[in-house]
């Protein structure tokens, strides 16, 4: 039926992109936008018999909206980039799996939870020409598998010995197990950093958004 709607905006000589219903339409000006966003809605009301939602409607720059969970930057040679409520949606669906971690091997956690959720968003996203969404996720997930970590060993004199484990000094160790703070202070904190970095996470196998995306670019 929306092919109907295609023939309309191309008999008026607009530029549009539709996939399925979500369709966005590119004007000159905001006045333009405001008379073919009520035409249009008329059009798919009275012709076509759908109804439009108003609150999904809107006239704005192609920055301020999202297509596909792709937005643009707004530079004279704009970029495409992940909308933010795309990360915002794949951040509330990692947290759910955290709740699920708790006394979870990690790299089974990893592996079996976290990595299918990652590559598929990743895979999804590869054509984003922003990296910086693609870096801020990948360090988002490493401090909240240490938050997870903090979680896990509940007490100080655990926490002291895990962290000597890792190579921290007893005097250090001890200080910082028993700082008082929460665990999403202490998973952002130096000992966290310095015990569990980058590359330990890396050994276990977790995806990284950008490396993953990197590698598509260079294949591409």
């Amino acid at each position: 039926m929306l092919d109907d709607l295609d023939k309309e905006l191309e008999r008026r000589g607009l530029w549009f992109c539709r996939y399925a219903d979500d369709c966005n339409i590119h004007v000159s000006s905001r006045r333009a936008g405001q008379r073919v966003l009520a035409s249009v809605s008329n059009f798919l009301q009275r012709r076509l018999k759908l109804k439009v939602n108003l609150e999904k409607s809107a006239v704005a720059r192609p920055w301020q909206r999202k297509f596909l969970g792709y937005s643009m930057t707004a530079h004279i040679q704009p970029r495409l980039k992940v909308a933010k409520a795309s990360v915002k949606r794949v951040r509330e669906k990692l947290k759910e799996c955290y709740g699920r971690g708790k006394g979870r091997r990690l790299d089974r956690f990893i592996d079996q939870e976290l990595n299918p959720i990652l590559r598929g968003w990743g895979n999804y996203f590869q054509l984003a020409e922003v990296e910086g969404t693609f870096e801020e996720l990948d360090q988002w997930v490493r401090r909240k598998l240490r938050q997870m970590l903090w979680r896990q060993w509940k007490r100080n004199y655990t926490r002291a010995a895990r962290l000597m484990q890792r190579g921290l000094s007893t005097e250090r160790s001890w200080k910082s197990a028993g700082n008082g703070r929460g665990s999403w202070w202490n998973s952002g904190a130096s000992h966290m950093n310095e015990t569990f970095p980058k590359r330990y996470f890396d050994q276990l196998g977790l995806v990284s958004l950008l490396h993953q995306r990197r590698r598509v670019l260079k294949t591409a």
